[in-house]
């Protein structure tokens, strides 16, 4: 296939690009920076600049192409985690810029869309297995991922393909935000949001990034890409722990940090979600079946680039 990356540059895009030249599709990418060129092109794709909200300038580059894979996001850094003007320019994106990307490809004909989204958007469901079909949450920071979905529906329903991938925490070198927690962690700070024995739902950027090329065999809906097996908020702080080779004196803020409200309501909540279903459709299995074995392979990654 012929496919257009936006995000390509990103934690997930860089596993991504690779993935998709491997299996012998012609990529081109979003590059904002000369030195972000470069590494597209060192990596098989063809670099390309227009920005993600100008729609005719979209539709005349992916005029041609089969699929369009959106990866673009802002992601805040931890610091600024609590901030909503932090979230603006993400928000943003995942709005304007989804809807900008739907209505070109739209005007260019093409067949497929893979839209990056987050499982985070489910209710609270303790130590109950969560599909696709389960609920979802409507909270202010779910704005822009609810957005992002409406547009790919609005694809599928304009005679395309479209593909909403919900993706758990990243990890991963690259991942900015697991780069963090892990210094943490090799400090003897383990950071737990929410209760110990709720769940968190994670995934290696590696097997996020081959997710979101094996997704262009699969049909049009919406698919969870997570490990095969989530971890407790407390087992997830403890394999961190262990790939630190750092034994936790301080671990927080646990409970406390449903006080926060709304503002960490994707990071507190019980998510033991399943991707079975991905998994059926596509054949598609993760490198790191837990976060134990991926965080062993993100600390070498770190120690040793």
């Amino acid at each position: 296939m012929r496919v257009f990356v936006t995000g390509g540059t990103g934690a997930v895009g860089g596993h991504t690009i690779p993935a998709l030249v491997r299996e012998g599709h012609s990529v081109t990418a979003l590059a904002r920076t000369p030195e972000k060129a470069a590494a597209l092109i060192a990596q098989g794709a063809t670099p390309l600049s227009v920005s993600l909200f100008d729609r005719p300038g979209l539709a005349a580059v992916f005029t041609g192409q089969d699929a369009v894979v959106n990866l673009a996001t802002a992601i805040p850094s931890m610091s600024r985690w609590m901030s909503a003007k932090a979230w603006r320019r993400n928000d943003r994106i995942r709005t304007k810029g989804s809807t900008a990307i739907v209505d070109a490809a739209v005007a260019a004909g093409v067949d497929r869309l893979v839209q990056e989204s987050v499982s985070m958007l489910y209710r609270d469901h303790g130590a109950r297995w969560v599909d696709e079909d389960a609920p979802i949450d409507h909270y202010p920071m779910a704005r822009g991922n609810l957005a992002a979905e409406a547009n790919v529906h609005r694809f599928s329903e304009a005679g395309g393909t479209g593909i909403a991938l919900r993706f758990g925490w990243f990890y991963g070198r690259g991942a900015a935000h697991s780069e963090q927690l892990f210094a943490l962690a090799c400090r003897h700070v383990g950071l737990v949001l929410g209760p110990p024995g709720s769940y968190v739902s994670s995934i290696h950027v590696a097997d996020a990034g081959a997710a979101a090329a094996a997704a262009l065999h699969a049909a049009a809906g919406t698919f969870n890409i997570v490990d095969d097996e989530p971890l407790t908020k407390r087992e997830y702080a403890d394999a961190m722990a262990r790939a630190a080779g750092a034994t936790m004196w301080l671990r927080g803020p646990g409970r406390a940090a449903l006080v926060f409200g709304d503002r960490l309501t994707s990071l507190t909540r019980s998510l033991r979600v399943s991707n079975a279903r991905f998994r059926a459709a596509t054949g598609w299995a993760p490198r790191y079946p837990s976060a134990r074995e991926g965080w062993i392979a993100t600390a070498a990654a770190l120690k040793h680039p």
